[in-house]
């Protein structure tokens, strides 16, 4: 028996606003709400209502009907969704009716919802994992909160995978994690090393084959029918076959003139017919089939483009700059303490941004045109690095922020782990870091340089200098004194 999952990716970016830049709004303008500020609330909005209407709304109508024909059977009709937390943030307040429908399909017992990073990031990119692990927590405590369900199935943002995504994800608690087919033969189930967690590979022609070549009158399979996709499914060797792709691929990359619902209508039939296929959610495959070997991916894949690697959003230098600009942000809107402006840095963080600077041609740069609200990726790359600039200056204001960070030691090369990007994140460093640590940069004057240099504060920097023969807990006080005395300026 193949057991064969249908798994859906189900994402809505937050888009930018097109003249952010060239209307002249960047930097130092008072405005009430940061967030309409940055994002085209009305054309999100727009594109959200679109797309309900055309595809997930009669999806879920067609996935629902299909659930409900075959309840009962001992092979049941299943699916899988990984939604995204800002999906889920616009269903509420564009569309409640579409939740409520995807409610309705996972209160039927046959819908598996997997997990991934609240705002669709590529968070787990960045050399420090904490924010990755963040945002896995808060999509976690979502999904218990709409769906009442906890997942055991991981699927990183847009499938991007390597073995040191495998085994945080297995220190989450999660038993089963998804990447691309690429690395593999896609049709059985592997371990990662030094894991007890199940790989689960994407069939990436089989999905294509839906997603990408269905309308396509060159094609030489063309027309698509469920009959005969059914019959491909039967016919391949492996003991399970992963299909995943976008839902938007029903109805919106794929119109309902090309006969794509007729064709998500028919599908749980026709594979049913095949007395060696049966349907099965992706915990499912994890739980009944065991590893097949051990397979290492020590590079990242994921399922994007035609090198299923990281170069979709990092294959220019457009894009480095622009993922190195907002991830250098991380820690100063943390230290700031302001919810909204972390949200909206998170928001900033959405993979779609540095999707829309993809420069490349061909048939890849076709498919970022077709997502992208740009004209051209140079706009889309001068949009993005202008709100990152916008809020950096905010930052800047309210923070008193540094130049460069202040890296705690208690000898050469020898670092805490610490790190100051301002003032208040100074303060809050100062109360905990070891005595040996202030005492060992004390003696060399590194503060009160960095005050000087850095944060632009002479008076800091000369209040520190007065505490350079202190020692002990005096000293901690002293500076925390100096510090206190100059946010107290800053307001």
């Amino acid at each position: 028996m193949t057991l064969v999952s249908l798994c859906f990716e189900v994402h809505q970016p937050l888009r930018l606003k097109k003249n952010f830049f060239w209307d002249g709004f960047p930097l130092k303008q008072v405005v009430p709400n940061l967030g309409e500020f940055y994002f085209d609330d009305h054309e999100n909005k727009r594109i959200f209502e679109r797309i309900s209407d055309k595809c997930y709304l009669p999806a879920n109508e067609v996935i629902l009907e299909s659930i409900k024909k075959h309840e009962g059977s001992d092979r049941p009709f299943q699916v899988a969704y990984s939604f995204s937390g800002i999906f889920l943030e616009q269903c509420c307040a564009f569309r409640p009716e579409v939740l409520d429908s995807f409610v309705r399909l996972v209160e039927t017992g046959q819908v598996e919802v997997m997990e991934q990073t609240y705002y669709h990031s590529l968070a787990s990119l960045y050399e420090d994992k904490s924010e990755f692990l963040e945002q896995v927590k808060m999509h976690k405590e979502l999904i218990w909160d709409i769906f009442g369900l906890h997942p055991t199935t991981f699927e990183n943002t847009e499938l991007i995978y390597n073995d040191e995504i495998a085994r945080m994800v297995e220190s989450m608690g999660y038993k089963a994690v998804f990447t691309e087919g690429v690395v593999e033969n896609p049709n059985y189930v592997y371990r990662p090393p030094k894991t007890e967690i199940s790989l689960l590979l994407r069939n990436y022609k089989l999905t294509d084959d839906i997603g990408f070549r269905f309308s396509s009158h060159s094609w030489e399979e063309y027309p698509l029918t469920a009959d005969k996709y059914a019959g491909w499914l039967a016919a391949t060797p492996g003991q399970c076959i992963n299909i995943f792709c976008d839902y938007e691929t029903f109805g919106e990359h794929q119109w309902t003139d090309t006969g794509i619902f007729e064709f998500l209508c028919h599908l749980p039939g026709e594979v049913l017919r095949h007395e060696n296929l049966r349907f099965a959610t992706p915990s499912e495959i994890a739980r009944d089939i065991a590893p097949e070997r051990e397979l290492s991916v020590p590079n990242y894949v994921s399922w994007a483009d035609l090198e299923r690697d990281t170069s979709c959003w990092l294959g220019n230098a457009l894009q480095q700059a622009c993922f190195i600009y907002q991830k250098r942000l991380e820690a100063p809107v943390k230290e700031s303490g302001d919810q909204e402006l972390l949200r909206i840095w998170r928001t900033f963080g959405l993979s779609d941004h540095l999707y829309y600077i993809f420069t490349h041609g061909g048939g890849p740069g076709e498919v970022h045109s077709y997502f992208s609200p740009y004209g051209i990726s140079y706009d889309a790359s001068v949009t993005y690095f202008s709100v990152l600039c916008d809020l950096h200056y905010r930052l800047k204001k309210k923070i008193h922020l540094a130049d460069s960070p202040f890296r705690f030691a208690t000898g050469k090369d020898q670092f805490t782990g610490e790190v100051a990007w301002s003032l208040a994140g100074l303060q809050n460093i100062l109360k905990a870091v070891s005595i040996d640590s202030l005492q060992y940069h004390n003696s060399r004057g590194d503060l009160a340089r960095w005050a000087a240099s850095s944060l632009a504060d002479t008076g800091l920097a000369e209040r520190m200098s007065k505490s350079k023969s202190i020692k002990g807990e005096r000293l901690r006080k002293s500076l925390l004194s100096a510090v206190d005395f100059a946010l107290s300026e800053d307001k």
